[in-house]
């Protein structure tokens, strides 16, 4: 395979560019104005929640292994109170327990710090990630008032299928080349790839799920069981869950990929200006397929995914198709402040939590490796670096006549050079974003 223990990932990434952008087009496309409204809406309102799983440690009874996983996280049992780590229950599960995690708005820094805590507790507590475990991603709106147009989930929908295969490679955590990933059981895309919007309503495909006799509606890859549907087709509640990502016991990991699926959700509505994403021509697709029955499958032993035929030529196409889902989303990464997930992503997507762990790589490394690339830590500012953002704030230095008066106005005042000075600026700008308000002769933050 190549990737020894001392070199976990490259840190050039080759770009790419979107094959086949194929748009279905649509009569209920939104407009500019329309489209702007909802991903604000969505962005202040959507909470992304998580059904973690673990199995207890060997030796270890279930019921005293779950009394000892919340007695450490003390879940608060209600949705509306976030509690002490932002739990709301403990229970069991075929695998063992599973912790269920209250949504909340998405903050990188927090999100990392409530899973950094969760975890802690169940390792501490002997808790451990077998095949039979899962993690996943339950993306809803509570407060939403009023439905949201159907041409958003059918993109969703569409760019889930198109984008599958590497969906479940970057969100692997197995830990040999032979089960990179649990097996199909859990999360299955055999509906999925067959239901298109281009052919079917979102109720209908809906429907169709529920009354499958080949996978059962609430294991399918993209769940759809707990959406409602008006009568015109628009969603209310709007209620989606990610199935297929395993367990993972790295912080960092999970909170990077909370935020893929909101970036996801995000480009949904995006695109719903133009009409619905297409899963690609004939052939390209019928190549999904095949990977996806490669990386995905009940072959295994146990509860694994035999992928033993993922070899290391189908490994690097899984990875350029990966480079180009993020390519695609990088515009909705783009509306997260201090926000360091699509780094950390590019880095899953060159050697996901699976092919570190192949590596060698034991959960604290490969959360120490991951925490590395989310490396824009606000913990790190100097006295200096306060005296800048007090003077930006408060408007202190205004009434300069242009951006260079004004820098080399703040490198005189704080005594430092013109470099220090722009590093200092680039540290902002990823933390509060800024820009040049010429009316006021002053950089202003944008958040």
């Amino acid at each position: 395979m190549g990737w020894g223990k001392g070199r976990p990932a490259k840190d050039a990434l080759p770009r790419t560019i979107m094959k086949d952008p194929i748009v279905l087009r649509r009569k209920d496309f939104l407009q500019p104005a329309e489209a702007g409204y909802w991903k604000d809406l969505f962005y202040r309102v959507i909470k992304i929640g998580t059904e973690l799983e673990v199995a207890p440690p060997r030796g270890c009874e279930r019921p005293v292994f779950e009394a000892g996983v919340a007695q450490s996280l003390q879940p608060s049992g209600c949705l509306d109170w976030m509690g002490a780590n932002g739990v709301l229950d403990v229970r069991p599960e075929h695998c063992g327990i599973e912790v269920r995690v209250i949504g909340r708005q998405p903050y990188f820094r927090t999100l990392q710090g409530q899973y950094a805590a969760i975890i802690t507790a169940l390792k501490t507590n002997g808790g451990r990630p077998r095949p039979t475990c899962g993690l996943h991603f339950h993306l809803l709106a509570p407060g939403l008032a009023e439905p949201v147009p159907e041409i958003v989930l059918a993109n969703l929908w569409n760019l889930t299928r198109r984008y599958a295969p590497e969906l479940k490679f970057l969100t692997s955590c197995g830990e040999t080349r032979q089960s990179l990933c649990r097996r199909r059981q859990y999360n299955s895309h055999l509906e999925m790839i067959w239901h298109s919007p281009g052919l079917e309503s979102m109720a209908e495909i809906q429907q169709a799920l529920r009354q499958s006799r080949v996978v059962p509606e609430h294991q399918n890859f993209l769940n759809l069981e707990h959406l409602g549907f008006a009568g015109d087709g628009s969603i209310l509640p709007f209620h989606l869950e990610f199935r297929f990502p395993d367990a993972d016991l790295s912080p960092t990991a999970i909170t990077a990929k909370t935020f893929l699926f909101l970036a996801m959700a995000l480009k949904s509505i995006d695109l719903a200006q133009y009409g619905v994403i297409h899963v690609g021509k004939v052939q390209p697709w019928r190549r999904k397929a095949e990977l996806l029955n490669l990386i995905s499958n009940n072959e295994g032993n146990l509860a694994a995914s035999d992928t033993s035929g993922v070899s290391d030529a189908v490994i690097e196409e899984l990875r350029q198709g990966c480079y180009e889902l993020l390519d695609l989303l990088t515009p909705a990464f783009e509306h997260f402040q201090d926000n360091p997930a699509l780094d950390v992503l590019r880095t899953l997507s060159e050697t996901p939590v699976s092919l570190l762990r192949c590596s060698g790589y034991n959960w604290e490394e490969i959360e120490a490796y991951l925490a590395g690339r989310a490396c824009l830590d606000a913990g790190g500012m100097d006295q200096t670096d306060r005296r800048l953002m007090q003077r930006i704030e408060l408007g202190e230095w205004g009434s300069l006549p242009s951006v260079e008066a004004w820098q080399w106005h703040a490198a005189h005042e704080l005594y430092v050079t013109p470099q220090d000075l722009e590093k200092r600026l680039e540290r902002l700008r990823g933390l509060r974003g800024l820009r040049w308000d010429a009316r006021q002769g002053t950089m202003v933050f944008t958040s």
